[in-house]
């Protein structure tokens, strides 16, 4: 079954993990932490997919 890339992180567990992996996931998360997308690699490459974790981070580096 293909991914539904009108509903990333919408649903399931998929809201509680970052994913970088496609480019619309990259998209969503960028605009939902309001950061590039190389801080937002950044974040995860440091603490990993965990979205509360990401946005911590990304909070303390502000």
């Amino acid at each position: 079954m293909p991914d539904d890339t009108t509903t990333a992180g919408s649903h399931g567990a998929d809201h509680h993990r970052v994913s970088i992996n496609e480019d619309y996931e990259l998209r969503y998360w960028g605009e939902r932490f309001g950061v590039s997308n190389e801080l937002l690699k950044r974040a995860v490459d440091e603490v990993g997919t965990s979205a509360q974790r990401v946005e911590q981070w990304l909070q303390a580096y502000r």
